[in-house]
């Protein structure tokens, strides 16, 4: 695998093998493509953000953009092309957290209308969206596109899992420049730190105005039946929801449909029942 600055290979890896050509290609179309996962660019800003010399790059996009990996629109920039889409869409085939979630948040949705509730994923930094079900009410002022993903210090799902993981990952998490998304976006890591202590010991996250000014979120996470956190259940609100009967009300629908989901998954609430110290 390929570390933010782009180093590859394993300590295993014969130095030979580990600075093949082949490899090496292999791991620039890659980075090129978890970089424009992010957000679209131009040759010339992926060449500055992954260093990598414009001539090298053009081959690379070049030959993504023929096999539909990526594709570029009008101005330029680079888009996940059809063919990233295809294989990513195979990940929720067979997805046994999605087949328990998919009916149960349907249901459930209509007991918060001003809410969105979401299934939700980590990969590496950052927060993935899986499915999300809003009521049919025009109260919903919000609307998510699968797949979208934010910073984990940003949004309560994003807390869930940074509480939940390893020390050695929040030291290094929290020792990198922290993004605002909003003025209420935390981004002290000493405050940070204090606010996931809280969300280990309650059990789930509440933020308000952090992503967007005008929304806030719950969420609570979803258990495996190793007792580690597959996912979290998230639900997206305005602010003016998050406030008194309110906000008990969406956290009690919240901790219940996670409790629902880590049960179907095989977690054990009294073998699994521990409390870790971490960050």
């Amino acid at each position: 695998m390929a570390d933010k600055k782009g180093r590859t290979g394993s300590s295993t890896a014969p130095a030979a093998e580990a600075s093949s050509p082949t490899l090496q290609g292999v791991s620039r179309a890659l980075r090129v493509l978890d970089v424009v996962a992010q957000r679209p660019m131009r040759t010339t800003e992926l060449s500055e953000e992954l260093g990598i010399s414009w001539a090298t790059l053009q081959r690379t996009l070049a030959q993504l953009e023929a096999d539909e990996f990526i594709s570029r629109d009008e101005r330029g920039n680079f888009h996940i092309g059809r063919k990233t889409w295809l294989l990513g869409s195979t990940y929720l085939v067979g997805h046994r957290l999605m087949e328990l979630a998919v009916p149960l948040l349907t249901r459930e949705s209509s007991l918060v209308p001003t809410s969105v509730l979401q299934l939700v994923e980590r990969s590496g930094d950052t927060t993935v969206v899986l499915f999300s079900r809003e009521a049919a009410s025009k109260e919903v002022i919000t609307r998510t596109t699968y797949g979208h993903h934010f910073p984990l210090h940003c949004g309560s799902k994003g807390w869930v899992f940074l509480a939940n993981a390893e020390p050695e990952f929040i030291d290094r998490y929290l020792s990198e420049p922290l993004i605002s998304l909003t003025p209420a976006t935390v981004t002290d890591p000493d405050e940070l730190r204090e606010r996931l202590a809280e969300v280990r010991e309650q059990g789930y996250a509440v933020t308000v105005g952090d992503v967007q000014s005008f929304t806030g979120s719950v969420a609570a996470p979803v258990f495996n039946d190793e007792g580690q956190v597959e996912a979290c259940i998230c639900a997206v609100s305005r602010r003016s929801s998050l406030t008194g009967d309110k906000q008990e009300q969406i956290v009690e629908l919240v901790q219940r449909v996670a409790q629902t989901l880590s049960l179907g998954l095989g977690w054990q609430p009294l073998r699994h029942a521990k409390v870790v110290q971490r960050g």
